[in-house]
């Protein structure tokens, strides 16, 4: 894949709006529902202009947009039947999309705190936690090894600690390839745990074939293959009651003269003091983790109107 592909293009710029839709309607005595339904909606709706002559092209959804608030790690996308939860000033909160066209995938997820002004910026325990985050999301996109050896050392200086997740397999980056970078940074252990939530966010296995008998199953199954392909489609994990997460999450592009960030950062510094600093001599040294947006930060993704949106 490049940059030059429209599929790419599109992909990132309607993920970036909607994300920006999303902040900006998270309000206190908003609902998380709300909220998820709105960046769902707006994904639909934005990729249903483009490429509107590719019947068969597949557009939409790669992530189902999820807002987790405080202690809850990632991933709380509830149904309109569960509690009601409602936003309030000073709730930390996570809200996490992705999109895709033609298959083409961009994710991207956000952190701040509701109600937070320039005017009266955050100190505390939640800046700390948004801060760390943020600089780690920074060293990811500077790096090209030790990645996780800085995360760790960047979290140890604020007193948080990087969340705990799966192994994965070690792999070989090349020129064109996509990757999604997920930073999730905590004031606790970084052990996320069950909270005994269900599960609302699934996904079809391509590779398996299911033997369903009832009629209504086939033609749910029928509309997931319709809609979502392979796509997640609508875990949750806790930490600590009163602890906090942070995530913060894009797509980069590998380019022959580097890395390009292809999802937007709202991240504002002003917003945020923090007590702590990174403490590392040699992360210092190598300015791996400048708050300033970078070459290559882009801001939100503009495509030029083209015979392919039509």
């Amino acid at each position: 894949m490049t940059w030059s592909s429209p599929s790419t293009k599109w992909g990132a710029e309607i993920a970036n709006q909607a994300l920006k839709a999303v902040v900006e309607a998270a309000k206190a005595g908003e609902t998380v529902v709300s909220l998820c339904a709105k960046g769902d909606a707006f994904i639909m709706a934005e990729t249903g202009k483009v490429f509107r002559k590719e019947k068969d092209l597949k557009k939409g959804i790669a992530f189902p947009t999820s807002v987790s608030v405080n202690n809850c790690v990632c991933h709380f996308s509830p149904l309109k039947s569960d509690p009601e939860i409602v936003l309030k000033d000073g709730d930390l909160i996570k809200i996490d999309l992705g999109v895709h066209v033609d298959g083409f995938i961009s994710n991207l997820a956000h952190s701040f705190v509701v109600g937070v002004t320039k005017e009266a910026p955050l100190t505390g325990r939640k800046a700390d936690v948004i801060k760390a985050a943020h600089l780690c999301a920074e060293a990811a996109l500077r790096l090209n090894s030790q990645v996780t050896e800085a995360w760790n050392k960047i979290a140890k200086s604020f007193k948080c600690s990087a969340i705990e997740g799966k192994d994965h397999e070690k792999a070989e980056f090349e020129v064109h390839e996509v990757y999604a970078v997920d930073v999730l940074i905590s004031t606790g252990e970084g052990k996320a745990k069950d909270a005994g939530q269900r599960t609302t966010i699934y996904k079809r296995d391509p590779d398996k074939q299911y033997g369903l008998k009832m009629k209504t199953s086939r033609s749910f199954f029928s509309e997931v293959e319709r809609r979502f392909d392979a796509m997640p489609f609508t875990l949750r994990a806790f930490e600590d009651e009163g602890e906090f997460v942070a995530q913060f999450k894009f797509t980069v592009l590998l380019m022959a003269n580097g890395p390009l960030r292809i999802t937007t950062e709202l991240y504002e510094p002003e917003l945020y003091k923090s007590e702590h600093e990174v403490e590392d001599a040699d992360l210092k040294a190598s300015k791996t983790v400048e708050t300033e947006t970078a070459p290559g930060h882009p801001a939100p993704v503009k495509v030029e109107e083209t015979e392919a949106a039509e």
